[in-house]
């Protein structure tokens, strides 16, 4: 067995791992990151971890570490914590992979353990950044209506015990109280989650949980706040033991919290900070801007939607991975034409260059064989992310009179998924937060496909009223999900890649 990775233990990596080029004793949180899954240490952490490096050869202060924090559970503090929150991630390119050190966490705290110790971490004066990646569903936000879900559990706890919060929000919250109690600035709050108008989102929600508390501290926070807009790219795997066999591997130590990423990342912010406090992130290649709209509708409407498309219908076939359904040339054809025929003619305020171009980068990603990013992983939370990802696209088309038969064809893989049965008659492990509700909707509609559609449509917690009432978006998806039953996933895109 491998030596764990350490501080200690640096020394004895292979060589060909990029360490850090700073002295992490320095180091000072500047950031606290709520939800440290493997998006946000192949992403936030990897853009911050450059910036350090510059900030080390330009003789500056090492201000901006990171304190990160799992809102749930104690297993990413437990891999981390004897690293000395160290950890490597593989860059899976297609002519083979590299390895970098990644050392810009400067602590793990557990939210359930010591809720006092996050609040704490973030009412601390070098603290100016608290970001997120908690997910859609995290945000306990009612994915119809883009409020809050007053009513959410969550939030009731929050308000039950604000010093002892339970959601996202209430920690933002909270920190937030006792920043203004101490006479500090809050900090700018930075949503890195795929939301339409992330920023704008978070603010919203933040301010309606402070006024259900304290509605001063809910116009202090609207006076002095920030939420910049952001869009965020990187296909991150849900790590497997392949992974962490390469991670030893290739650097000669045992890594327990070892992650593999694609070559691409983008990072669009809007430049909106509070005092323009932030670190230099461009320098590390994110884009600052004055409006991330664009950007961020290009990847919702365009890899967002692709991916739960191609994971929904690729899983009912019998795929594993998203690599793997774009190797079936039936799949890559029905993306391409998803693409081409459906999305991109319905983005006509962005240049169709820049979007033809983008599919075309798109394409190449999902077929990277490296990268194993299984289609489960993306089928979870669906009734959050169809709001953000598919259901606009579809909604512009059939206002334009426009048909839709892939998109249609996406939503009812959808709703056969959230079924809970493969094409093969076993369970599918249905992972979202309307689970329960959706299985027993299509129980108590019986067999008819028309009823079973109607009455998931008909859920406004997730579909706007139009979609069980305009028979022009209904009957597609009703159609669609009876061909399903009848002839499968695979002979369904074939048709549709065939046909239109």
């Amino acid at each position: 067995m491998p030596e764990r990775l350490s501080n200690e233990a640096i020394p004895r990596l292979s060589p060909a791992v990029r360490r850090p080029r700073y002295d992490r004793t320095q180091l000072r949180s500047g950031i606290v990151h709520l939800g440290l899954g493997a998006f946000a240490r192949a992403h936030l952490v990897d853009y911050t971890e450059d910036v350090l490096e510059q900030a080390a050869a330009a003789g500056r202060s090492l201000a901006w570490g990171i304190t990160g924090a799992s809102l749930r559970h104690r297993d990413q503090r437990d891999r981390l914590a004897p690293q000395d929150g160290l950890y490597t991630a593989i860059e899976r390119r297609v002519d083979g992979p590299t390895v970098r050190l990644y050392g810009a966490l400067r602590e793990v705290l557990v939210a359930p353990e010591n809720p006092a110790a996050l609040l704490e971490a973030l009412a601390a004066p070098d603290v100016r950044i608290a970001s997120l990646t908690v997910t859609e569903k995290g945000y306990c936000l009612d994915p119809s209506s883009g409020e809050l879900q007053s009513d959410h559990p969550d939030i009731l706890a929050d308000h039950r015990n604000p010093d002892a919060p339970v959601s996202a929000l209430g920690y933002l919250v909270g920190g937030l109280r006792l920043r203004r109690v101490r006479g500090l600035a809050p900090f700018t709050a930075l949503c890195c989650d795929n939301l339409t108008g992330n920023g704008a989102v978070l603010r919203r929600l933040v301010l309606a949980h402070a006024t259900g508390s304290d509605p001063g501290l809910a116009d202090w926070i609207a006076r002095f706040g920030a939420f910049p807009d952001t869009m965020v790219d990187r296909i991150v795997p849900a790590t497997s033991a392949e992974d962490l066999a390469d991670a030893a591997r290739l650097s000669g130590l045992e890594d327990t919290a070892a992650l593999a990423h694609e070559p691409f990342k983008q990072w669009v912010i809007q430049d909106c900070f509070v005092a323009g406090d932030r670190p230099e992130w461009e320098a590390a290649g994110a884009e600052l801007v004055s409006d991330v709209a664009p950007f961020e509708r290009m990847k919702l409407r365009m890899l967002n939607a692709a991916h739960s498309a191609l994971a929904y219908l690729g899983y009912l076939a019998g795929h594993e991975t998203i690599g793997d359904a774009m190797a079936d040339a039936r799949f890559a054809g029905f993306c391409g034409c998803l693409w081409h025929e459906e999305i991109i003619p319905a983005m006509d305020d962005l240049p169709r260059p820049a979007l033809e171009a983008y599919a075309t980068k798109l394409a190449a990603r999902f077929a990277n064989p490296s990268i194993r990013h299984r289609t489960w992983q993306i089928a979870m939370d669906g009734s959050q992310k169809l709001p953000q990802r598919i259901l606009p696209t579809l909604a512009a088309r059939a206002a334009a009179g426009l048909a839709s038969p892939r998109l249609s064809l996406a939503v009812a893989a959808w709703i056969t998924y959230v079924g809970g049965r493969d094409e093969r008659g076993g369970a599918i492990d249905v992972r979202d937060p309307l689970a329960a509700v959706l299985r027993r909707r299509l129980d108590e509609a019986g067999g008819d496909a028309a009823a079973r559609v109607r009455a998931v449509l008909s859920l406004a917690t997730i579909f706007p009223p139009a979609f069980a009432e305009n028979e022009a978006l209904l009957a597609p998806i009703v159609a669609a999900y009876a061909a399903l039953q009848h002839s499968g996933a695979a002979a369904s895109v074939a048709s549709i890649v065939q046909t239109g």
